[in-house]
């Protein structure tokens, strides 16, 4: 975890800027049984279809995406919210620059 925001009011959507024509992230949580990073995407950046061997809550703190999570399309804006399942195959493309917070727990 970065120290210089333990113990500060922070707003997660100031902690990563954006950046032209690529994805950028910062971890805020490491720990041994999960971790909270934030992502910033430019417009049309994403990320290709994967799994994760956990349950992953993904939150939009910025902009829009549309998500794809077992065969099924989700258009996402700001304050919604998603989980996915472990071992679920997921992608995500940014519809405009958004940013997220990724809240990933291991068992």
């Amino acid at each position: 975890m970065s120290d210089e925001i333990k113990g500060k009011v922070i707003r997660l959507d100031e902690l990563v800027e954006y950046q032209d024509g690529t994805v950028a992230s910062r971890m805020v949580i490491k720990q041994k049984h999960g971790n909270i990073t934030i992502f910033s995407f430019d417009e049309d950046e994403g990320l290709s279809e994967h799994t994760a061997p956990y349950d992953a809550l993904v939150t939009i703190l910025d902009g829009e995406c549309e998500i794809w999570l077992e065969g099924k399309t989700f258009e996402m804006k700001t304050g919604d919210s998603i989980i996915f399942p472990a071992n679920a195959p997921h992608a995500l493309s940014a519809i405009t620059k958004f940013k997220m917070s990724l809240t990933m727990i291991k068992e």
